[in-house]
Order: structure tokens, then sequence, then C-alpha cells
């Protein structure tokens, strides 16, 4: 049912910074709210530089525009949403039960809960949002429409509502993070006209935050003001009033903050990080971002069958200097990681014996399984050492998006796979040729891609490991591996979150001796606020918007009892 959103991330670098050995060279800094004795109170504005433009307020066509989604996280809220662990707790739903075959869930909302304008919120506006979502248009992804044809949605009143499923799966949750949008405001109006309408510039949602204006300059939306909702259901927050002020590029935004005009910077790239990490009173916050680079190996490709061969495999990542790639490309700005399932998270089970750069010993190791070296001639005249198994020389070509930082990330690979005496090709291509006919054709041999899992706490990587999705799936290895699928099965369709657990740990156990692609990294994503704000906190993230999940905690001012 469920399939990962996902997509090669052209440019690599944009929006990944500071990891936390650079952060460990700023000085120390206090964080008031921890301490003994404070108090904070409600008051201040809080500014934020948004790189990008404002197109639509609201949680449904915000899909593709990261400043939009920033400001709907304040603005809107949902029936679900996730703790830093990837656990579900309520948001708008009080509670929820799930039916003993887990198709049925029937939710229970919290009592008091107004939309911005005054009016109640209800059951049947959770109804109306799921129906855009069954029938909206291009601003919603394919997959979410056509999962939500085959769900059944029944309010019982105005509190109670219930989910029917054509089959138990238990990432469900995930979807209900969706935020929901007011049937008395929009109902009646097609999809088209709800693209259009002036709600998407003057929004209305439940959130800890509701829209006041827009700040306009010469007619250009150069930013949007909020002001805390003192009805909201789980507390105004502290900080009165919010700004978010939207620039060109970081570098723009870096001055900004120079400048004193706003105080927080929702990402920090390369470009400043030197510069940042040397303003005194500037904190940065970092986090894993849901993404890994990985280069599949296609096990059933018959011009390149040893491929197929685990021995090779583990050379090929023993021999993969991932951590100098990290350093070198990526401005250290990543952590090398062996498993498909985020870390930080419920489901992560860390590898007991994680395979190091040791390229002499995979050389060692390559000599003990049958792949010798052996001279080949080349076309005009010269001689190369290359292995060879079964009297074929171990040569493949591997794919990568033909956008930096990629490019130089597949010159490492060949560098480092060359040392060993593998030859490898390299061929660069536009990332939707690579995927839609490529990958999706298996019509390749290996292939250096980023898998961005954003938005989607649940780990379930069924779509990309199951040997079912091995046929027209999302399984581009191909990896026919019935225990590990027989783990994934069973963890998508129970809800007992232990045995969920432990299904996804031995899942990862065969994973990691098996290695149907070899995992690289992934990235580090850092945004930062000024010294004068406090109670900011920060956890593994879903998507970059998640930096505000705590947000009704942050506060300018206290009192000192």
């Amino acid at each position: 049912m469920k399939k990962f959103r996902w997509q090669i991330i052209i440019i690599f670098l944009t929006g990944i910074v500071v990891g936390i050995l650079l952060l460990l060279e700023q000085p120390p800094q206090p964080d008031l709210s921890q301490s003994e004795g404070i108090q904070p109170i409600v008051g201040g504005v809080y500014t934020e530089a948004l790189v990008g433009n404002l197109e639509r307020l609201n949680p449904l066509l915000d899909t593709y525009n990261s400043p939009d989604r920033d400001i709907d996280r304040l603005i809107f809220s949902g029936l679900i949403k996730y703790d830093d662990r990837g656990l579900p707790e309520g948001d708008m739903a009080e509670s929820w039960g799930v039916s003993q075959d887990g198709t049925l869930y029937n939710f229970s909302l919290k009592e008091n809960i107004f939309w911005h304008d005054g009016q109640p919120f209800t059951a049947n506006d959770v109804v109306f949002t799921i129906s855009l979502l069954k029938n909206g248009g291009m601003t919603i992804p394919a997959d979410i429409q056509s999962f939500w044809q085959d769900i059944d949605v029944t309010v019982l009143n105005e509190r109670n509502l219930q989910f029917e499923l054509p089959e138990p799966f238990s990432p469900f949750l995930d979807y209900l993070t969706v935020r929901i949008l007011p049937e008395h405001l929009l109902g009646g109006l097609t999809y088209e006209e709800i693209v259009n309408s002036s709600f998407n510039l003057q929004p209305v949602g439940t959130g800890p935050y509701q829209f006041a204006s827009l700040v306009v300059d010469r007619d250009w939306i150069t930013g949007v003001e909020l002001v805390a909702n003192e009805n909201y259901y789980d507390g105004s927050p502290y900080i009165e009033r919010v700004v978010f002020l939207f620039y060109p590029d970081e570098a723009s935004a870096w001055q900004a903050y120079q400048d004193g005009i706003v105080q927080g910077l929702a990402s920090i790239s390369l470009d400043i990080l030197d510069e940042a990490l040397l303003e005194p009173d500037l904190r940065l916050y970092s986090s894993r971002y849901p993404e890994f680079t990985t280069i599949f190996i296609n096990l059933d490709q018959p011009t390149a069958p040893y491929l197929s061969d685990l021995n090779l495999r583990k050379a090929l990542l023993m021999g993969l200097n991932r951590q100098s790639m990290v350093d070198t490309i990526l401005g250290g700005q990543a952590v090398v990681t062996d498993s498909p399932i985020l870390p930080g998270t419920w489901a992560y089970y860390p590898v007991a014996d994680p395979m190091e750069y040791d390229p002499q010993t995979a050389a060692d190791f390559l000599d003990r399984s049958g792949f010798g070296l052996a001279e080949r001639e080349t076309d005009n005249g010269e001689v190369d050492i290359l292995r060879t198994k079964d009297e074929q020389f171990i040569s493949f070509t591997l794919l990568h998006p033909d956008q930096e930082p990629y490019i130089a990330m597949a010159e490492k690979v060949r560098e480092n796979w060359e040392a060993l005496g593998i030859e490898v090709i390299l061929e660069g291509l536009p990332y939707d040729i690579l995927v839609n006919e490529r990958l999706a054709q298996r019509d390749y041999q290996a292939a250096l891609i980023s898998i961005n899992l954003a938005r989607t706490p649940d780990p379930d990587p069924y779509p990309f490991w199951n040997q079912v999705q091995a046929v027209g799936g999302q399984n581009y290895s191909q990896w026919n591996h019935r225990m590990a699928s027989e783990y994934l099965e069973k963890a998508r369709v129970i809800t007992d979150i232990g045995e969920r657990e432990r299904l996804y740990h031995n899942f990862q156990v065969v994973y990691q001796q098996e290695l149907p692609s070899l995992i690289l990294f992934y990235p580090i994503y850092t945004y930062g606020v000024s010294d004068e704000i406090q109670g900011v906190r920060v956890g593994p993230l879903f998507d970059s918007s998640d930096r505000l999940s705590t947000f009704t905690s942050w506060f300018l001012q206290a009192e000192y009892q």
C-alpha cells in the first residue's frame, strides 16, 4: 500500500550544513530554559529568515515548497504528530484504538479545539480534508491520492470518527499527520477553486499561531506575520509574534542576521558555515536529516553476474573510504551509516561490527574469495591488472546523477575500487532518466543515488527491500531474500510497536549480512537561532519544518523566582 516518496537530491549540499564536531568549536552557551528559578513569560517577537518565496499557505498545497511548510507548521494541526524517535502521539486526537485485525481505527478528538476564526473544530473537518486528498490535483503526490482512495472515513459524531482500511497497514498513522483544513470556509469549493482561493494568503487553522498579515514591499510579498493563538488547545505559546521573512539565497539571509533584521536562520549551508561558527551570539542546532546516500547493486544482472557474489560486495564496502567522501566532498556535513533505517529512530539497530575502511584487508579478502589478479591488454596495447572470477574481469558501470556533488562522489568511488583492481566505468545521467528508465527497468549494474525519506516517520523499508517489489517496484537491487521479506511483511501489518521493533532489528541484521546495497551516509541539517531565544530543542528531523516542533516552548522573556 505505502510507497515512499523519494527523489534524488540534485544539489546535495543545499540545506546540509554543520556537523556536531564543528559545533564543538563554539563556546558553550547557557540555556536559561533549563535553569532553576527561571519562569518563561509571554511576550516578544521572533523573526526568522526563510530562503525562497511564499506560494500558498495551505497544507494540501505545500508539498513542494519548504517556506510554505515552515509557516504552515505553526498555523495548522493534524490528528497525529511524531516525537523525535518517530513514535506517534496525539495532536488534535485525544486517543485512538485499533481493531484486532488492524483494519479499523477509531479516533476521539480533543475537546475545545477552535479554528482561528472561533468556529469549533469537528470530525467533519477531517473527512473534508481527506476527501480533498482523494480527489486532489497536481499539488498532491499521486501516491497519496491513490492511498486514500481505498480508505473509508466515517463520522461517528462531532468528536469521533472511524477509518476503515482494506487490509491491515501499521504505517497508516503516518498519513494522519496531514494538517486539517476548515470545511466551513472551503467546503463546496472545487479543488481548482481552492488552489486559487484567497484563503491561501489569509489562512485559518487550529495551530499555535494564527495569520496576522503579509509583509509587503513595493507590491511584493516579502514575509508573513503570525500572532500567538491564545485559545490554542495545548496552551498558548510564549513568543507573542512571529515574523518569517523571505530571502533569495542563504547569503542574503545571513546578511539579514548580521544586520540585526532576523534572529533565526532556517538553514545554514557550507557557504556561510565558517562565518556562522565565529558568530558569538548565534547558536547552531544540528540534526540528522531523513535521507541517505547509497550505491544500489543489481544482484540479477547477466552482464555482471559477479555482483551477486556477497564476498565481492563486502570487499567493495570495505574498500570504500566513506569518511573521506564526507570530509572532502561534503565538508564533514554527513555521518557514515550502515543501515537503511534512520539512526535515532525507534526501529534503528546499530551494527555490532560496522564495516570500516580497510583496503588492505579488502584486497586480502578478495584474494581468499577467488577474485585473483590478472593482466588484461587494453585497446592501445597497454596492460591493466584487474580482478577476475570465473575467467571474467571484474568491470562494471556505476550510474550517478550528472550533478555535483555526485560527480565528485562517483570519482572517489572509482578511485577506491580501482585501487582494489576493479574497473569502474562512470556514467552520469539526469536523475529522472536514471530513476524512471534505468533503475525502474533494472537496466543498470550499480547506481549511486540518495533516497529522501522526508515526512515518513514510520520506517517501513518494505518498498525497497521486499522480494515482491523486485519486479515493478522499488526493490532496484532485486534482492530476493525470503527471511528479510517475511520480517518486513509482518512488521507492516501488526500494531504492537515492541514486536515491530524486534522484526525491524532482525531485518537490519540480515541486511547488514547480505549488503544488497552499499549505504554510505546521511546528511546533517543545521539551523541557527540567536542566543536571546531560549527553550530551543532539536531531535532527529523528518522534515526541515520539524525544527519548529517545540516552538511553543521557545521564549524571549522570563522572570526570575
